[in-house]
Order: C-alpha cells, then structure tokens, then sequence
C-alpha cells in the first residue's frame, strides 16, 4: 500500500432533495443510495466507499435536514447531525438559489470544528455570474473552509471536488476491503430499492408512509437464483388499495422495477415476492421505528 496513504470520513448534509444522494452515487460510479425527487427520501445514513492508490473516502449520505413532523423525521435529522463532529470534512449541499441560505442548518455549522465545505449544485441552471453572486452571499454568513459549484448530475467539477477533500484527509489505513463499495447489507439494499420504486409510482402522500421489512432473502442451494419475501407496510386502509392497485397492477409495477434493480446490483436472478400490510401510525410507533431500523439509540 502506497506510504502516503491517506483516509477519511465525509459527510454529506443539507435540505431534501438538493441531489446529496445523486453526487454520492456518481461518485462511487454505482448506484447505492436511492434517488427520488420526493423530499425524505433518505432515511438512514449511508455509507458509500471510494478506493483509489492514494486514498479512501467513506462519504456519508444523511437525510435532508428539515423540520420533523413525526417521530421518524426526528430520527432522520438527529440522523444527519449527529455525524457532523464525527467526520473530517462536511459536504454542506445547497440549491443554486439566494433562498437556498438555511440559518438553521448554517448555525448548527458554527458550533463544529470539522472543516466545511459549501457545495452549490445544479450550477448547469444558472449563469457564472449568478454563481459568484451565491457564493459571495453564502460568504457573509459562514466561513467555509471551500466553495466548490458542481454538478451532481452531469459530474460537473468532480475531479475538482475529490482532488480537494484529498487535499484535507489526514494519512490512514484502508478502514474498508478495496472493492468495497457500501457497508450496507444486501437486505438492506434491497429494501431500499423496493422503497425507491414506491416513491416512484406512488402518489406524494403514501410514500412518507411506506417502510420495507425482507423477511426472508434465500438463494437456491442448485440454481443462482435468490428468492426474496418482502412486506411493504403503509399506514391506512385506503392507502393499502392504491399501492396493490387495479388487479394487482401497481405492485406488480413496483415489484417488477425494483428486481430489475435488484438482479443488476446482486448479478443473481431475483424472484421478489411482496406483501402489502397495513400498520396505523407506525411512524410515531416507537418500537415499530425501531423494528423497521430507525432507532434513536443507536445514532
């Protein structure tokens, strides 16, 4: 292993849907968190790996910071925050936008050490001008330690972006193999996926209410085949219909893009069976959170 070899940990932070997930994803160059362009779509934190000669970064991908109106969006924030001490460098993202200035999150940046840098994203929306004008607004209200305008989506001053974080790693071991690229287990990628394709077709109301338990994930002892049980919970009768769909049509739907997905990140074919079920509530239900995988205690 190189001499020099540097490692770190970098958190990603920001509102939802300012695209912390798609630059995490076109870093790694795989796709391992889901993408939605409905708020809250991050619920956990994620860890993606990059592996290079020089380095290895662990980029944390942390829900959007928001005001929760529910217990799970308790988790979620507490979720975000509670990497910002425990990094070696914050990725705040934000919209290319003067309303895109949070005071909230931007004083919850003054009470760190960890050095951060303002990412101002989908800069192919704007002009070269308008991004000076941002990034000398964002200037007198924080002191960031650098401003990089990328493009989370088209990749846009990438290299830029990673040669910089290289710049502010300290020297360290490989934390994880090199061809690793998530610490997430397979389950859990494979609800998330399942979660992914509901938000997808669903209507805005129903997916905040949607969590995904795999029951079962068993490959076949003769055949490279994984089955896979999965339960899809929501929280109201009527929600229950609309997922399910005329004839079954809707979850079909759901449940034949996600095993695409699924059998493309596995490389295994996939038979995915899902179960609709109905739990009032459960995201002020502190043991049904805690059973889905958002525990509190654990953050």
């Amino acid at each position: 292993m190189n001499k020099n070899f540097k490692s770190g940990f970098v958190s990603l932070i920001g509102r939802p849907n300012v695209g912390k997930s798609t630059l995490m994803n076109n870093i790694i160059g795989e796709k391992i968190a889901i993408i939605s362009n409905k708020a809250q779509t991050t619920r956990n934190k994620i860890q993606a790996i990059l592996t290079t000669d020089e380095h290895q970064i662990i980029f944390i991908d942390t829900p959007g910071i928001h005001k929760p109106k529910s217990k799970l969006g308790d988790y979620m924030v507490k979720s975000a925050l509670t990497t910002l001490n425990e990094v070696d460098i914050v990725l705040y993202l934000v919209e290319p936008s003067e309303k895109s200035i949070d005071n909230n999150i931007l004083e919850k940046l003054k009470t760190i050490k960890t050095p951060v840098f303002l990412i101002i994203n989908k800069i192919d929306l704007i002009s070269s001008q308008q991004i000076l004008q941002l990034i000398n607004s964002f200037k007198e209200f924080y002191n960031f330690a650098e401003i990089i305008p990328i493009s989370a989506l088209n990749g846009k001053n990438k290299e830029e972006l990673l040669n910089t974080i290289n710049k502010y790693l300290p020297e360290g071991p490989k934390y994880f193999p090199s061809d690793m690229i998530t610490d997430q287990p397979e389950r859990q990628l494979a609800s998330e996926i399942i979660r992914e394709k509901s938000l997808y077709f669903l209507q805005d109301e129903i997916p905040h209410g949607i969590a995904i338990e795999i029951m079962s994930m068993k490959k076949r002892g003769d055949k490279d085949i994984i089955d896979i049980e999965a339960v899809l919970y929501c929280e109201k009768n009527s929600h229950k219909g609309m997922i399910i769909g005329k004839q079954g049509a809707m979850l079909k739907k759901i449940g034949s893009d996600a095993r695409k997905d699924i059998q493309r990140l596995l490389g295994s074919q996939i038979n995915l069976q899902i179960w609709v079920k109905v739990k009032k509530d459960w995201r002020e239900n502190d043991f049904l959170l805690k059973n889905f995988g958002y525990d509190s205690k654990k953050l």
